[in-house]
């Protein structure tokens, strides 16, 4: 395994600290080195291990500054802690690679370093907000080329037009898109690290739908039942989008070797940081998507141009990033998450760019089931764009709004222009959900070939689609998007068919309870999730219990609605009242609900059976 620096910041009011005792590894230093205080500083505890060299040094140095950054610090202390490893490096290449360490963070900020070696007293006192305390590990895989060029990336930003105008984003009028102007300003703040608690997290946690794991890695999250149904749902209804758009649904390993040749070439290629892990004395990585195993699948087909398009879709569950602890945020930004894998062979560009429009109008399909606001950025080689601009031109003209557009001047990465579909949380930051991407470089690189009309072979363009993107940030877009309806004066609301309770019956007292098992019988053979609050409070505090857990369809009943054989139904996305037959409410959830995939109650349905998941 490769090394990893340790690292444990703190952003402190200050820190003070004495060194008392030369042990026998102890570096030597002048006499004002012993002692030092130092005031709103980014205290680094570090730990060398053995590997740890000049790229560690420099990684660990941009770590360190951007942490800075982030924390608003003035200053950095360097604190050498061996109690966080168990794989040190020797004294003299600890002491070394501390010495570059604060040489190079010296050339940016004021740099205090304790000395090494020695028994040392310290005192601190930490600021305590969201970013205060942070972990790193620098190293235990080599960077990415793709990371290194996505940090040194530039790019010019414009606005493209339904019309066919591009204009400067600078330039832009963003009256009446406020939202894509927040995504315009999000992406120029470039960065994703976590600035205080979203309210989907919250929200989450309220509804008993999903909470951290604390006996996991962080970024890995425990599902409760109602959250578990949700996100059931969304996987199959996606998986039934792109059945009946022709793709055949596969599934591969979720590790690969480290070694193996393309593999090795492609995680250069792709923007992500890898979990690694060893078996028999070889490096593995855990995969970040269903490239890997789809590409060498492809490469050992039979393909004819007259299959093409090609199609291949996986759900993972899971894919791995080992994203950077401080961007990890409830369900938005895991390091294991469900992401369903469509990749696509095209025989040549156009059929490629005319696959692509494809998938983009089905991502909006996919956005419309899901009931969100979003907006669209495009991002482009130059040159790519210049040869195709009547394409770039349909994709705004599809969408009927403006779309943000990012262009490069060359192409860092093995795709020549891709979109996104944006939502903006309440944070006022974008995430993306779905996206397509347009791959000229892995076909060739994996292998993998088709034979045409003449019957000579030949290396088709790849389509990379998630048309939903990840299935948990799916969930957190709708808790962010209700939340935000909740602010405007809104009911906060799921779509129905993602709802775990779709309609709750509440007797107005005992003596209606026959009536109300009665009527939650009536709906049972329906495809309806129905629940019936038996307890025994007063009908306002269940009425509120109901509200609170934004049930849609709140059905009371009493002695005059058993006489008449209805419900007295609350609607919550209309706030209307209405007297109907419980088969009629049944018959309205099912129309609504037409065309999504259905799974019953995910809990008892008596409210007094059911256990609290909360943690």
């Amino acid at each position: 395994m490769g090394a990893a620096m340790r690292l444990l910041l703190l952003h402190v009011d200050y820190i003070e600290y004495r060194a008392k005792r030369k042990t026998r590894i102890a570096e030597d230093v002048e006499e004002h080195r012993l002692q030092g205080r130092a005031e709103n500083a980014l205290v680094v505890f570090t730990a060398v291990e053995r590997g740890d060299g000049e790229e560690t040094v420099h990684r660990a140095a941009e770590e360190v500054l951007e942490t800075l950054k982030q924390v608003g610090a003035e200053r950095v202390v360097l604190y050498p802690y061996a109690h966080l490893s168990s794989s040190l490096a020797d004294a003299p290449t600890a002491v070394e690679v501390l010495r570059k360490l604060e040489a190079e963070l010296a050339e940016r900020v004021p740099v205090m370093r304790a000395p090494f070696g020695w028994y040392k007293s310290f005192e601190l006192r930490c600021k305590g907000h969201p970013l205060s305390e942070l972990s790193k590990e620098i190293g235990g895989e080599e960077e990415s080329r793709a990371l290194v060029a996505e940090k040194k990336l530039e790019s010019e930003w414009y606005v493209l037009t339904p019309e066919g105008a591009l204009v400067p984003a600078e330039e832009f009028d963003f009256s009446g898109h406020e939202r894509l102007r927040e995504v315009y300003e999000y992406e120029l703040r470039g960065t994703r690290a976590a600035e205080g608690e979203p309210a989907h997290l919250r929200l989450m946690k309220e509804h008993q739908l999903a909470d951290h794991e604390p006996g996991s890695d962080p970024g890995n999250l425990r599902w409760y039942p109602k959250g578990r149904m949700i996100k059931r749902l969304l996987e199959e209804q996606v998986g039934r989008v792109l059945a009946e758009y022709g793709a055949m649904e596969v599934e591969t390993p979720v590790m690969y070797d480290l070694e193996h040749p393309q593999l090795s070439s492609y995680l250069h290629r792709f923007p992500a940081r890898q979990y690694i892990v060893l078996s028999d004395r070889r490096e593995y990585f855990l995969r970040f998507a269903a490239c890997f195993g789809q590409y060498l699948m492809m490469r050992n087909m039979t393909i004819s141009h007259r299959h093409l398009p090609l199609r291949l879709y996986e759900l993972t569950r899971y894919s791995f990033r080992r994203e950077q602890s401080g961007e990890l945020v409830g369900l938005k930004r895991l390091r294991a998450f469900t992401m369903p894998d469509m990749h696509t062979l095209c025989g040549d560009m156009e059929q490629a760019k005319e696959e692509f429009l494809r998938q983009f109008e089905l991502s909006m399909r996919w956005m419309r089931e899901v009931e969100l606001e979003y907006e669209a950025v495009v991002r482009f080689v130059r040159g790519f764009y210049e040869e195709n601009r009547e394409f770039a031109h349909t994709l705004a003209k599809a969408l009927g709004r403006p779309v943000l557009v990012e262009m490069w001047s060359e192409r860092f990465f093995y795709f020549v222009m891709k979109f996104e579909f944006c939502v903006v949380d309440s944070q006022r930051k974008a995430a993306t959900l779905s996206t397509v991407q347009i791959d000229v470089e892995n076909a060739e690189r994996f292998g993998i070939g088709y034979v045409d009309e003449r019957g000579e072979r030949r290396t088709p363009v790849l389509l990379h689609a998630s048309i939903s993107g990840g299935i948990e940030r799916n969930v957190y877009a709708m808790l962010e998007q209700a939340y935000l309806r909740a602010k405007r004066g809104e009911k906060p609301v799921l779509p129905l068919w993602l709802a775990p309770t779709q309609v709750r019956v509440l007797p107005v007292s005992e003596k209606s309870m026959d009536y109300a098992l009665e009527v939650l019988e009536r709906l049972r053979g329906m495809r309806v999730r129905a629940d019936i609050d038996d307890t025994t409070e007063t009908l306002q505090k269940k009425v509120r219990r109901a509200e609170k857990e934004w049930i849609p369809f709140i059905c009371v009943v009493g002695e005059r609605e058993a006489e008449e054989g209805v419900v007295s139904v609350r609607l919550r996305a209309t706030g209307e009242n209405r007297k109907m037959a419980p088969e009629e409410l049944g018959r309205m959830v099912e129309a609504e609900c037409r065309g999504k995939v259905f799974c019953p109650l995910p809990l008892p349905e008596r409210l007094s059976e059911r256990p609290g998941f909360r943690g």
